[in-house]
């Protein structure tokens, strides 16, 4: 079926006892040894780094892009699978489907379990996801565990200890595995991927703002005088917030900040609907929607966009266009 290359970036799947917690420690090979391997797979491993998925920055997830891009260049690869901590998987494998124009599946990850726990979930999901990246193409960048295959755009952690961890839960599950098989149930829609970024001195700080009860402009504002260059409004209902914010967004923007607009509710995407400080005078005053995106996605989106171009009017068209499902990439098999 193929040969793999493995890109350990530590978290859970990678983690020993340390006396008062877990810590990732372990590298890819000891990961790899846990594991068995579908039949008819060569495994090479990349040890790119080994890290608790919450510290991870941007400079850590670029380096991960990038080193992606330079496996894939060597054609005898038939794929990747990425080892990453599960806390911030989503973002880190939404980064990597936005510049992913391979049809070579890269499928990401993890384990809810540590490493020698008893009925551990590590050696499962990664069985599966060697399966996953030697046996599928053309889906994109590909998220394996507890037996499902989710797409990277739209899934996120929505499980904190249990094994069946993440969830698109807007769209229906993608694929599954069993039985030595990978059955996929439908074929994602992706936009046209961005080209890789350069590699900045220091990348461009993005927050993010809840919204809530009493919800005001102090934090978006401090946000803007801390120099986020983006920031992604989380806002209530279907995107909602307040007058008063309104005008924030609309003075961040006329500074050149990037604003997203998603929603704290888990499920269905950001709709105009509401005047008075909702949706529609937010995406009125500037403020892009982010569909079905959730936070972390959305801040990854903006991301990308402000790497793209240092025009702000070029970086909202580039976020937009990152938003759209509506023309599937087409990638030849």
């Amino acid at each position: 079926m193929g040969r793999i290359v493995v890109i350990s970036t530590g978290g859970t799947i990678a983690s020993r006892w340390t006396g008062s917690g877990f810590a990732a420690e372990a590298d890819g090979r000891e990961v790899m040894a846990t594991a068995p391997l579908p039949e008819g797979i060569a495994v090479e491993v990349v040890d790119l780094f080994s890290v608790n998925s919450p510290r991870l920055t941007t400079a850590h997830q670029l380096t991960l892009l990038r080193t992606v891009h330079e496996v894939l260049a060597d054609p005898a690869v038939d794929g990747i699978v990425v080892t990453h901590g599960t806390d911030t998987l989503e973002e880190s494998a939404f980064l990597v489907d936005l510049h992913h124009h391979d049809a070579r599946s890269v499928v990401f990850t993890g384990s809810q379990l540590p490493m020698g726990s008893t009925e551990g979930d590590g050696p499962g999901n990664l069985y599966d996801a060697l399966l996953t990246a030697a046996t599928t193409r053309g889906l994109g960048v590909l998220i394996a565990f507890a037996g499902r295959v989710h797409a990277a755009r739209g899934t996120m952690k929505t499980q904190a200890v249990a094994l069946d961890a993440f969830a698109d839960p807007s769209r229906e599950l993608l694929g599954k595995v069993g039985f030595g098989k990978v059955t996929v149930l439908r074929q994602p829609q992706r936009p046209q991927a961005l080209a890789l970024p350069a590699m900045p001195e220091l990348p461009p700080r993005v927050d993010m703002v809840m919204h809530h009860a009493d919800g005001d402009p102090v934090l978006l504002n401090a946000a803007v005088a801390a120099g986020a260059r983006g920031i992604v409004l989380v806002g209530t209902g279907a995107g909602n917030a307040t007058p008063e914010i309104v005008e924030a967004v609309r003075e961040a923007v006329s500074r050149g900040v990037l604003v997203a607009l998603t929603t704290r509710v888990p499920a269905g995407p950001v709709t105009e609907i509401y005047t008075h400080g909702g949706a529609v005078d937010l995406v009125a005053a500037g403020a892009v929607p982010t569909g079905t995106l959730r936070a972390g996605q959305a801040r990854i989106a903006v991301l990308s966009a402000l790497l793209s171009s240092d025009s702000p009017v070029e970086q909202a068209r580039v976020l937009r266009a990152s938003l759209s499902e509506e023309d599937p990439v087409l990638v030849d098999a």
